[in-house]
């Protein structure tokens, strides 16, 4: 599997673009859009740690195990909407995960998440040589399960007492995968998904 490097990946829709410093302002918006940081089973930064955030990021992309995208609306007029990112990057056995990520609310339910994901998988499997993807999750964080399950991922299993909450409490971990076979079929489907009307 190639190393992934900062890079533009894009559809006619959306854009997604390798996070900078230039983006905290439009990060900060996205946030408020719904005041997504009172959201306990996310990672989503509140509006004075915004550049903290960032900057936690950029050192994970330094550290090679990261690489950060904000996300743009291409439809909204190149609004920043959210982030997401490759994280968990282990070339050896060629895997990464897809995660980190979080959308203004009025984005959320829309067509910016399936894009994005697919814009990623796609990359990974295709461009990087991934052989599999992972997401995970907060035990309570149904929304999320939920979507990534409509990606077309296999729900691994569950790492109990697994990692800490922003609020200092112990979080079991939902473990989710897409190995490279199965994409060609997860493809077709989301890219159905779309095309039809919502």
């Amino acid at each position: 599997m190639l190393k992934p490097e900062p890079c533009t990946i894009e559809s006619d829709r959306v854009r997604l673009e390798p996070m900078t410093p230039e983006h905290e302002a439009g990060l900060r918006e996205a946030a408020a859009d719904g005041e997504l940081w009172n959201l306990r089973v996310t990672s989503v930064p509140e509006p004075d740690e915004t550049a903290r955030y960032i900057e936690a990021a950029l050192q994970g992309r330094r550290d090679g195990h990261m690489l950060p995208f904000v996300v743009i609306d291409k439809d909204a007029g190149g609004r920043v909407v959210g982030t997401t990112r490759y994280h968990d990057i282990v070339p050896a056995v060629e895997r990464l995960e897809i995660g980190y990520t979080w959308y203004a609310k009025t984005w959320q339910r829309s067509h910016v998440n399936t894009t994005c994901k697919l814009l990623l998988m796609r990359h990974a499997f295709e461009t990087l040589g991934a052989q599999l993807v992972g997401w995970r999750t907060d035990n309570f964080n149904f929304a999320s399960q939920r979507a990534i399950e409509r990606l077309g991922a296999r729900k691994d299993g569950v790492l109990r007492h697994h990692a800490l909450r922003r609020d200092g409490t112990v979080r079991d971990t939902v473990m989710y995968s897409l190995a490279r076979g199965e994409w060609p079929e997860v493809q077709a489907q989301l890219l159905w998904q779309l095309a039809r009307p919502r």
